[in-house]
């Protein structure tokens, strides 16, 4: 047995343990148990079949009584009424029983259902599906995320998350598996904390000084570019979109570097820490989630702190592009025209169209850095949203190839992914009279492609690169799901350590 500690959000600490224990003598505050949903009522998932036995077999006839079937995250808590220690039984869905081996999403969103339910338990033991070295991760991993809970703000009562986390497997490589879920699950609670901390205590400067801190704290070399060094180093689009409020804009480089790496990847995220919309600005309705536009850094800082943590072997740079979109007699207008770093001109049509000009910054300075691979991160458009929904993130790159690689990588990771094209007919949009390109498309319709569209424009000839729009999975408005929270979710953090590992795996093989 070994104690892990994934230091979760709002100085909530969740311990977990893996156990080789059996589900009648543990003692814990509630035992979580998988069930499958078949014709004849819920059946008992693997793990937890001790228990069923030691109440005669009368577990899932007691779940079915109360309307209970095993759909997938379905919740019912029952008492043990002394059978066990444990003084309550959690039962959550798992759906119809697989034919081959489990899905570790369905593994992860079942754990973290039944962790959210959980709130207010001092301790749980997990007796999910866990044979296998990648199952045990999938369930520490949900069970940690699903046991997030954003409380820095809240003054009233509240129920804690659960604490303790025991997960029950005899797996070979357990521990080190739950050791790696702890590591992730800790990176994506800080890009949940950052996307939920309002504007007036996340503003560019003090994103920054966050960021140095953890990074450096993991062993990243970090280098910040205040609003004089952006100007003098002619980061154009970022001045651009910061000059407008009191709160001056930052450009953050993280880099990870390993002896073995053969390979060097970048990851280039927008941090638009406010985004009123500038002069051009937003109707209230769409305003008032704005904290979260800084998503795709918080997730590029998330994804190089894991990196660091797991030794990954490869050269990781990350660019978090830092700026708040405010309306002032400083702001930009539509009209102006921005020097960008790639030494591109822009004309901007629309101040509300503003990442694209930050990232274009990041991307270009990430090129100096010669990597095998760019990936810019972003809540980019509201067309995403329109296009493929909440919570599915649109994929676009230079390369068909490498843009159904990222999908897949997404995919597997739980985070929704699609490929979208990039039409080769909407570039003419982007024709400016003034300038070498506009930074919108006038034409409403296409706006996801004709975003990424202005992006490829600034990457240099010969690099790989894709870029994820994420506008709806970074903040979830409606009720929480599976281990995804109410507000920032993390979204495409795990994704881009999933794409550095397996880089590093490419090179060494």
């Amino acid at each position: 047995m070994r104690t892990l500690k994934a230091e979760l959000a709002s100085a909530h600490v969740t311990t977990v343990r893996v156990l080789a224990s059996d589900t009648v003598s543990i003692e814990t505050g509630a035992l979580v148990v998988g069930f499958h949903a078949s014709p004849g009522g819920p059946q008992v998932a693997p793990g937890a079949d001790d228990l069923d036995s030691t109440l005669g077999a009368s577990l899932a006839t007691a779940l079915g009584a109360v309307g209970f079937t095993g759909k997938s995250e379905e919740i019912a808590k029952i008492p043990s009424l002394g059978a066990v220690p444990a003084p309550l039984i959690l039962a959550v869905g798992l759906g119809d029983r697989p034919e081959g081996g489990y899905d570790l999403e369905s593994l992860r969103r079942a754990a973290g259902a039944a962790a959210r339910a959980l709130a207010g338990t001092a301790s749980a033991a997990f007796t999910l599906p866990a044979s296998t070295a990648e199952q045990v991760e999938a369930v520490t991993l949900g069970a940690l995320l699903g046991a997030y809970d954003f409380t820095r703000y809240r003054t009233g009562e509240r129920k804690d998350p659960v604490a303790e986390i025991s997960v029950l497997s005899g797996a070979e490589g357990a521990d080190a598996a739950a050791e790696r879920a702890s590591t992730v699950a800790d990176a994506v609670a800080l890009v949940r904390d950052l996307v939920n901390m309002p504007p007036s205590d996340l503003w560019p400067a003090k994103f920054a000084d966050i960021a140095e801190d953890v990074a450096t704290k993991a062993g990243l070399t970090v280098e910040v570019l205040d609003e004089t060094a952006l100007k003098e180093g002619g980061f154009g689009g970022i001045t651009g979109v910061g000059q407008g409020s009191v709160n001056p804009p930052r450009l953050v480089r993280l880099a990870h570097t390993h002896p073995d790496a053969a390979r060097t990847i970048a990851f280039v995220g927008k941090g638009i820490t406010f985004d009123s919309g500038g002069l051009s600005l937003k109707p209230a309705n769409s305003m008032d989630w704005m904290k979260s536009d800084m998503g795709g850094a918080g997730a590029v800082l998330g994804a190089l702190i894991t990196i660091a943590r797991l030794g990954v072997p490869i050269n990781a740079v990350g660019y978090l592009c830092l700026a708040e979109n405010m309306p002032s007699g400083t702001a930009m207008r539509p009209s102006d025209v921005l020097h960008t770093f790639s030494g591109k001109t822009v004309e901007v049509l629309n101040t509300d169209a503003e990442g694209r000009l930050v990232l274009v910054d990041g991307i270009a300075r990430a090129a100096q850095d010669n990597p095998d691979l760019i990936v810019d991160v972003a809540t980019l458009t509201g067309a995403q949203i329109v296009s493929l929904g909440w919570r599915t993130s649109g994929v676009m790159a230079n390369d068909d190839a490498l843009r159904d690689e990222v999908v897949e990588v997404s995919v597997a990771q739980g985070e929704g992914a699609w490929g979208m094209p990039l039409p080769a007919e909407l570039r003419k949009g982007l024709d400016s009279p003034v300038a070498d390109i506009a930074n919108l498309n006038p034409d409403r319709w296409g706006g996801m492609l004709a975003a990424g569209i202005f992006l490829r424009e600034f990457v240099p000839d010969g690099v790989r690169w894709a870029h994820i729009d994420m506008a709806g999975p970074a903040f979830n408005k409606m009720e929480p799901y599976g281990y995804t929270p109410k507000g920032g979710t993390g979204a495409t953090t795990r994704t881009l350590v999933a794409l550095a590992e397996r880089y590093a795996l490419r090179a060494a093989d």
